[in-house]
């Protein structure tokens, strides 16, 4: 297949890049907004510029690892985040090929405590989830079969990311507050990338919505305390927090865990636990 990935200087894109290489059989057409190494540009909201990049490259399935992640400015730019995050949905589905697009679990509240599912009711409380979920509409309603993966708390060596942001401030700081009322699951973008090679590679098409996160499920304050014991941090001491103490801007879910029985059964895997996916991040940083 000839295969179009957009948003491929971002974490995703990035590890898509590199598992691509097992994948060789196919051929692969990275797009991004900003020209890089082997990258093409392209708007995914210009539909005149993706139809004529796919017809160009019969492009036969894109995936989309594109999206406007920063959530405090989503709600003081929702149009942008509305043009980036949904109306470009539009534009991929409409382009009759298959569509893998990267959700996010903040469609939902985050006022459960048990795993939510694919099939319970979505609820968005802020401008990125509520864009996020008008894209998968919109996808949906121009490319019925699509598939969706909702994923969460995603990290890589590669771009800005927690992970980083919690090295860095372990060697610069002597103590740290982190919040410990937030739980989800910490999820390593190059597993995120195999799932969706799962996907493209198995011998039917399963087109729908599934959810997908490493196994296990943590604190922020856990996930912190993971990375500096993997990271050698030791002189940074590491406090528990609520989250009222941290200045958010925009709320964040307080359980956030996704329930992934349905990918692991349609596709027979088992997905690694998120500890493993931290040390092979961390090892190959």
């Amino acid at each position: 297949m000839n295969i179009l990935i957009t948003g491929a200087n971002g974490q995703l894109g990035n590890e898509m890049r590199v598992l691509s290489a097992k994948h060789s059989k196919h051929s692969y057409f990275f797009t991004d907004v900003v020209k890089s190494d082997g990258v093409y540009v392209l708007d995914i909201t210009d539909k005149q510029a993706v139809s004529a990049f796919v017809a160009e490259h019969a492009i036969d399935l894109i995936v989309n690892c594109a999206a406007y992640t920063n959530v405090d400015k989503a709600e003081d730019d929702e149009a942008t985040a509305l043009k980036i995050n949904a109306e470009a949905l539009s534009v991929l589905g409409s382009q009759r090929v298959k569509v893998i697009h990267v959700s996010t679990d903040y469609v939902f509240s985050g006022d459960e405590h048990v795993p939510c599912r694919e099939t319970d009711p979505v609820a968005p409380r802020t401008a990125y989830g509520r864009t996020k979920y008008q894209g998968e509409k919109l996808l949906l309603a121009a490319c019925p079969d699509a598939v969706i993966l909702r994923t969460a708390w995603l990290y890589s060596e590669y771009g800005n990311n927690f992970v980083k942001t919690m090295i860095r401030l372990g060697q610069e700081k002597e103590q740290l507050g982190v919040v410990f009322d937030q739980i989800g699951t910490p999820t390593y973008a190059a597993d995120l990338a195999w799932a969706i090679f799962t996907v493209i590679e198995a011998p039917v098409w399963h087109a729908g919505i599934y959810h997908f996160t490493n196994e296990g499920v943590c604190s922020w304050f856990d996930f912190t305390l993971a990375i500096h014991e993997l990271a050698g941090i030791t002189k940074c001491q590491v406090r528990p927090i609520l989250s009222e103490e941290y200045a958010y801007k925009t709320p964040r879910p307080h359980y956030s865990v996704l329930d992934k029985s349905k990918f692991k059964k349609t596709f027979g895997v088992t997905i690694p636990h998120w500890m493993d996916g931290l040390r092979r991040c961390m090892q190959r940083m």
